[in-house]
C-alpha cells in the first residue's frame, strides 16, 4: 500500500500506508488521528465530513485519498490560529449554536467557504450553500444568525448575557 502526500492545514504531511480508494475522512480520523472530521452517513449526504480540498468545501467520505495526493486539505482543526478562533468559529461559540455537536465540523466548514466566497451573503445565499448540511438538532436559525455575525450582517449584542 502506498503513502500519499498531501497539504494539511497548511503543513506538508506524509501518511501511513494505506489503500489508494480509502476515504479521506478515515485517513484523517484513523490514521493521522484528526478527530474534529464527523462521520456522518457515509453517503456524502448530511454534510458532517465536510472538509476544504483546494478550498472547496467537500465531504471527505467521498474523496479517496489517492485523490488528495499533492493537493491541499483543511479540516476545522486547521481553521483557529494558536490563539484565535476564526470569526465563524467564534461566532458558533457566543450564538451558543451546538445542542450536540455533531454536524457542527461540517456546518463551520461550509459556512466559512460561503463567507471566503460571499461575504456579505444574503439569507437565500446562506441557505443554499448550507442546504447539504444537515442538523438533527434543528439548530438552522442559529446557524444561520451565527453566519451572519461572522460576516458583520448582524449585531451579535442581542445573544450576549453579561452575568455579574
Amino acid at each position: 500500500m502506498p503513502k500519499y502526500k498531501f497539504t494539511l492545514n497548511q503543513q506538508a504531511i506524509v501518511t501511513p500506508d494505506v489503500a489508494k480508494d480509502t476515504p479521506l475522512l478515515w485517513v484523517l480520523r484513523d490514521a493521522l488521528n484528526l478527530q474534529g472530521t464527523k462521520y456522518g452517513c457515509g453517503k456524502g449526504l448530511c454534510g458532517a465530513c465536510t472538509v476544504h480540498f483546494n478550498g472547496s468545501p467537500t465531504r471527505a467520505c467521498q474523496l479517496p485519498v489517492e485523490a488528495a495526493s499533492e493537493q491541499k486539505i483543511t479540516t476545522i482543526e486547521g481553521l483557529a490560529t494558536a490563539d484565535k478562533l476564526h470569526p465563524v468559529q467564534q461566532a458558533w461559540l457566543d450564538l451558543d449554536v451546538p445542542q450536540c455537536g455533531y454536524c457542527q465540523a461540517g456546518q463551520i466548514m461550509s459556512a466559512v467557504s460561503l463567507l471566503e466566497n460571499i461575504p456579505q451573503p444574503t439569507d437565500e445565499q446562506i441557505e443554499q450553500m448550507m442546504s447539504g448540511n444537515i442538523c438533527r438538532c434543528g439548530t438552522y436559525n442559529r446557524i444561520k444568525d451565527a453566519i451572519k455575525v461572522a460576516a458583520g450582517i448582524k449585531d451579535d449584542s442581542i445573544y450576549r448575557i453579561d452575568i455579574k
